[in-house]
């Protein structure tokens, strides 16, 4: 290799470099002001001053209770699950080295969803035990996707059709509790399943807060190698790559991520599906997505929730915001994956 063509991959990699970093303190920025805006605008506009008043812990009157009570626990929830629905989504996308891989599509927000029907509907739990119920459903539909598609290793696309399977199983059982439901049970298991920040406290936000800060380091740690997923299995493992461990790491952390996000926030729908396919367009299609997808999925929810109880004449839950974004997408992203391949 020449002088030159070095100097150049170099330069390439420096370019890359910058742009990802501008990216991301592009993204972080974003999110911060829209977090901003979430605590300002209201029925009630409160001026930057009060909302940072009551960020401090100071009595503003009228304030304290709108901004603290109420606006802060839903803008936090919307931050911490976002985050955690678009590392999730990035984490099996690399890792299946396919786009469709999100937990939407193979069966663990399924499973979530349908646990926590059935604990609402048939078992009359209050909001602790069903989150707890569907944090526990989505690890093992996790574990039951991962067992039956391993087999002298566990291939991508094996996993996903087997995950996709599982989900339309869900979905049946799903529908057919909630053509028993009584009409309260009814609206409640409908809030739960269309995703909603509605009433969040911080008592919705903890768990989840805890999960991120636990999962999303392990996650990060094994960003390198899974970082080589892309170029095959048996090229990562040449390159360094553990990847039967890498891959059942990445499968408990992003598993753990969505499955305690759904369980405060609802599934909310096509985060972790877009938010790596639009990481991706941003930074490129180079290195480690992790990062800049985990903050395009705190900023969508952010966005979606805003728009969902102000822009649209009617107040909506940010799950149906997000549905009828992500809904034309995922036919594009179809029709697309057909024509050139599967890969980020």
């Amino acid at each position: 290799m020449s002088i030159s063509t070095v100097e150049a991959v170099a330069r390439g990699r420096v370019r890359r470099a910058r742009r990802r970093r501008a990216v991301v303190a592009v993204l972080a920025g974003l999110t911060v002001l829209v977090f901003a805006a979430s605590l300002m605008v209201g029925r009630t506009f409160y001026p930057p001053g009060d909302v940072v008043g009551v960020v401090l812990g100071q009595d503003v009157p009228g304030a304290s209770f709108t901004v603290g009570r109420l606006r802060l626990p839903r803008a936090a929830l919307a931050v911490v699950a976002g985050l955690s629905f678009g590392l999730a989504g990035i984490t099996f996308q690399t890792m299946l080295r396919n786009p469709l891989a999100s937990p939407d599509i193979i069966g663990i927000s399924a499973g979530a969803s349908a646990a926590a029907t059935f604990a609402i509907v048939v078992l009359s739990l209050g909001p602790a035990a069903v989150s707890a119920v569907a944090i526990a459903a989505g690890l093992a539909v996790a574990v039951v996707v991962y067992a039956l598609s391993f087999k002298n290793g566990s291939a991508g696309s094996r996993l996903i059709l087997i995950g996709i399977a599982i989900a339309a199983m869900l979905e049946s059982f799903t529908n057919h509790i909630l053509d028993r439901a009584a009409e309260w049970d009814l609206q409640e298991a409908m809030r739960w399943l269309t995703g909603s920040l509605n009433g969040a406290t911080w008592n919705d936000v903890l768990p989840v807060t805890v999960a991120l800060l636990v999962l999303a380091p392990v996650l990060l740690h094994r960003s390198g190698e899974l970082a080589l997923f892309p170029l095959g299995d048996d090229t990562a493992s040449a390159l360094g790559a553990r990847v039967e461990r890498t891959r059942l790491v990445a499968v408990v952390g992003a598993v753990g991520l969505v499955s305690f996000a759904t369980a405060a926030a609802g599934p909310i729908a096509f985060v972790a599906f877009l938010s790596g396919p639009i990481a991706a367009g941003l930074t490129g299609r180079n290195g480690s997505l992790l990062i800049p997808a985990a903050l395009v999925g705190a900023l969508l929810v952010l966005v979606a929730d805003l728009v969902g109880q102000f822009a649209l004449g009617s107040r909506y839950p940010v799950g149906v915001v997000t549905g009828v974004l992500g809904a034309p997408y995922l036919v594009y992203l179809i029709i697309r994956t057909n024509r050139v391949g599967t890969s980020l």
